[in-house]
């Protein structure tokens, strides 16, 4: 089958067609996803809880994501590759030029995807007019966690709601070509989803936006801690690995997860 492209989810979106995504950090969690359907992999900071043990995702840096970039791509066959740019990898536009330009020529990414709103149009509208695709991130920003003040929902009240809107209509004119919300509450991700031309994919956002994405190791229920709420366990009863993925795959796309259960108001 044909390589997934920005051009692909844009087509599903017109189309009503929800998009499938999950984060994976190695080549054969790859293989599954990619023979389960998921049409985009984002290669996450979220590595540094999941894979290397950290209390957050602050400590990864560029070589880390360069190195697990790459062992994805090695694995991918038609999925689009998005790779996370990590804290302080892109604080001015000409630093998120060098980190991009390594996640994309040495790890193989096809976009590049990082977390704020106003204070990183420049560097948005830099990205693009050099050919590099941006994913955007509203919502919960988890490398600004200790600036919010732990992992919250975010855009509950009217003046906290209009600014993300305003920052995702934004960085939609900057360039950016996808939009992951994060953590907020489902009416607001919805009206963003409708009021943007760019797929908008939801984790914690409700079922409104026009795809999905979760941690690889949360919905498979192997995470430590506590399962957030926006995160449903797979594996629980699929009998493997490659049927969890399935399910997930097949949920997304009729519309049955996420339930209200794993919706925020």
């Amino acid at each position: 089958m044909s390589n997934i492209t920005i051009a692909t989810l844009m087509q599903m979106k017109e189309q009503g067609e929800k998009i499938a995504m999950l984060t994976s950090y190695d080549a054969s969690f790859t293989r599954q996803l990619e023979e389960a359907g998921i049409e985009a992999i984002l290669v996450g900071d979220s590595l540094g809880m999941v894979i290397q043990g950290q209390e957050s995702t602050l400590p990864v840096g560029v070589d880390d994501m360069v190195y697990h970039t790459r062992c994805v791509a090695r694995g991918r066959q038609r999925a689009l590759l998005i790779a996370d740019m990590p804290f302080m990898s892109y604080s001015s536009a000409n630093q998120a030029l060098g980190t991009a330009g390594r996640l994309m020529k040495e790890g193989g990414a096809h976009m590049v995807k990082l977390e704020g709103g106003a204070t990183q149009l420049e560097t948005v509208h830099q990205l693009t007019a050099s050919g590099i695709p941006v994913c955007a991130h509203l919502g919960l920003l988890p490398q600004s966690v200790y600036k919010l003040g732990g992992y919250r929902v975010q855009g509950r009240d009217e003046e906290a709601a209009r600014v993300i809107k305003e920052d995702a209509m934004a960085l939609e004119s900057a360039g950016a070509k996808l939009l992951v919300l994060e953590c907020v509450p489902s009416s607001l991700a919805s009206a963003i989803s409708e009021l943007l031309e760019i797929p908008v994919i939801g984790i914690g956002a409700g079922s409104g936006c026009d795809g999905q994405v979760l941690v690889l190791y949360d919905m498979l229920g192997v995470s430590r801690g506590r399962r957030p709420r926006f995160v449903k366990d797979f594996l629980e009863g699929a009998g493997s690995v490659s049927g969890a993925i399935s399910a997930y795959v097949q949920a997304v796309k009729n519309g049955s997860f996420p339930g209200p259960e794993h919706s925020f108001q």
